[in-house]
């Protein structure tokens, strides 16, 4: 694997890119703005605000209640698909990704929790921006969730009781280069296509060792674990 695969955080403009997930990984950056929580899609139309985490863990009920009709992974993943080929400029921005998360809420909400400004984020590591865009375009962002560093993204799983150790279609799937579980060493962050069967996943991702959104098979000994949204199936 490349460096293009390390997609952990967003640091101030004026820091090289080979230092980001460093300076974030120490744990207190992130704790500065608890993580948000699954909303209902009324809510997530003005932005998902940061709530502590006992109330983290007590949306996924009042998500499953909201998503009457839930989406199908299916769709999900066609939405994910339909982004192959897209790749990043010469200086490892200029996507949709980019400018639709700089856009957000969360960017601001990002940045008082890591610091830095919007502006780092057009030239930043877009894994966790391409996952959370595919939950935007879908219509699923307040199951599917949203955030730029995956180890904050893999937590908000975690603490909404919807984490686990099964590849399924439409899973958000967190990966650790060296083999871990541990949630504070994830590294890169994807869609499951689908379990192959025989110790690999089919994945959509971006910001591959290509710099682009591409189709990938991995060895599940590089997961972390699965984030799961409310999906139909």
């Amino acid at each position: 694997m490349t460096k293009r695969d390390l997609s952990r955080a967003i640091v101030p403009a004026n820091l090289p890119r080979f230092v980001i997930g460093l300076t974030v990984a120490a744990g207190a950056a992130f704790g500065a703005v608890p993580a948000m929580t699954i909303a209902q899609p009324a809510q997530a139309q003005v932005g998902m605000p940061a709530d502590t985490a006992p109330q983290a863990q007590e949306q996924p009920r009042a998500a499953a209640a909201a998503y009457q009709k839930p989406l199908s992974a299916d769709a999900l993943l066609r939405v994910a698909e339909s982004q192959v080929g897209v790749k990043e400029n010469a200086a490892g921005g200029g996507t949709p990704f980019h400018s639709w998360y700089m856009s957000s809420q969360r960017a601001a909400e990002t940045v008082a929790r890591d610091g830095g400004n919007v502006r780092a984020y057009a030239n930043a590591p877009w894994c966790a921006m391409f996952v959370s865009w595919v939950g935007e375009k879908a219509g699923a962002r307040p199951s599917v969730g949203w955030d730029a560093y995956t180890v904050t993204y893999a937590k908000w799983f975690k603490a909404n009781k919807r984490w686990g150790t099964t590849p399924k279609p439409g899973a958000v799937v967190f990966f650790d280069w060296d083999g871990s579980r541990n949630l504070s060493a994830i590294d890169h962050v994807g869609l499951v296509k689908k379990d192959n069967g025989d110790g690999t996943i089919s994945t959509v991702e971006g910001n591959t060792g290509n710099g682009k959104v591409e189709r990938r098979v991995r060895p599940v000994s590089q997961v972390a674990g699965y984030g799961y949204p409310v999906l139909q199936g």
